[in-house]
């Protein structure tokens, strides 16, 4: 015997999915406009600001017109290499360890408990630790090193965990293959797993990298000083960093300086984006390689 169909039952669930499918571009298409509203802002009031002296010039507190922004720029580009250097390798290599050599040991489930738990820590905290470790305990002083051991320490488990999830999309049969010829387990891991997750572990560089590049909390517990005339020539050197200059403009006054921190953002953006793009080509580089 056939139910009859309950016509508006049937029509009371569409009307709910569609109000649903509404709900989700709303929330989606709202903060895009605010963003745009903001980028426009920012742009209207710092774009004519924005040239080669602004850039390559060192600040002042007396001459808007004059101040640039040359030695954060380049503290900035001192942070960023150094943290990649120091937080993709170890993040790397613990992902590699944690996925390929000790996947499901009990180690290994407290270690990822332990990495959920660190990305969801504030970069307030991050800042503190920094100070008491590498400030203090180990004597490098308000350096540049410094600052970026304490943003290699607060990106690695980013950097970790895209790790990890790129490693597990590698098939195990893969492995099974490379074991089965007779390749020892870092051989397998190192001429198959790797190039095969290359492209995931590098899009995990990228945020890593885009979330460091914009972080000012930890840099000012950690020392990093807020006028500098120069820019660090070794990584025992003071240093400032854009976000920090920015931060001391925004925090003037004069009106002059709001025109500078806005001009200030545009080249902060224009700089991640430049690091990103060029990131992003050596992915996708890597993964047109690799099919």
């Amino acid at each position: 015997m056939r139910h009859p169909i309950d016509l508006t039952a049937n029509r009371s669930g569409l009307l709910a999915e569609r109000a649903f499918v509404w709900v989700c571009r709303l929330g989606a298409l709202v903060p895009l406009a605010v963003l745009a509203w903001l980028l426009a802002r920012v742009t209207a009031d710092g774009i004519g600001r924005v040239s080669l002296s602004f850039i390559t010039d060192p600040p002042s507190q007396l001459d808007a017109a004059a101040a640039g922004l040359g030695p954060a720029l380049l503290g900035t580009l001192w942070l960023i290499g150094l943290t990649a250097i120091i937080a993709l390798p170890i993040g790397v290599s613990a992902a590699i360890y944690l996925e390929e050599y000790d996947r499901r040991s009990k180690l290994s489930a407290i270690v990822e408990l332990a990495i959920s738990n660190l990305a969801g820590v504030p970069s307030i905290v991050y800042g503190m630790l920094g100070l008491g470790l590498f400030v203090r305990a180990l004597a490098l002083g308000e350096s540049v090193i410094a600052g970026a051991l304490t943003l290699a320490l607060l990106v690695m488990p980013i950097v970790i965990t895209a790790s990890r999830e790129a490693l597990r999309t590698v098939k195990d049969s893969l492995r099974e293959a490379a074991l089965g010829l007779g390749a020892t387990r870092w051989q397998t891991t190192r001429q198959v797993v790797l190039p095969m997750a290359l492209p995931g572990i590098l899009t995990g560089a990228i945020l890593a990298i885009s979330r460091a590049i914009g972080e000012t909390a930890p840099l000012v517990v950690v020392g990093a000083v807020a006028f500098i005339m120069y820019g660090p020539d070794g990584v025992d050197a003071p240093y400032t960093a854009l976000p920090m200059q920015i931060f001391q403009w925004t925090s003037n006054p004069k009106r002059e300086f709001l025109t500078n921190a806005a001009a200030g953002i545009l080249v902060l953006m224009a700089t991640l984006l430049v690091l990103n793009g060029f990131a992003i080509w050596l992915r996708n580089r890597t993964q047109a390689r690799r099919t």
